[in-house]
């Protein structure tokens, strides 16, 4: 199972690239571009065990995420789970 973990700024939560990159843009020509997030991208393969569950690899993702990609308190994360 390929997986895509989505790792970004919790809104409220001080995103100094972001801002910087928000500043920059107009500079370069790209105007009408506001509220800048920068985060990261992480992708990861997963060899469950034979007769897995989407459930379990829910969960086990999750449980990364929580644990290790990103920090709850300050980030938000997303993720999506291709069997394929």
């Amino acid at each position: 199972m390929n997986v895509r973990v989505y790792v970004t700024p919790k809104q409220g939560i001080l995103d100094p690239q972001g801002a910087t990159v928000e500043r920059a843009l107009p500079a370069l020509g790209f105007q009408g571009v506001t509220d800048v997030r920068i985060g990261r991208f992480i992708e990861l393969t997963l060899d469950m065990p034979q007769g897995s569950t989407r459930e379990a690899a829910d969960a086990l993702v999750d449980d990364m995420c929580k644990r290790l990609l990103a920090n709850p308190i300050i980030e938000d994360y997303t993720y999506a789970i291709d069997e394929s």
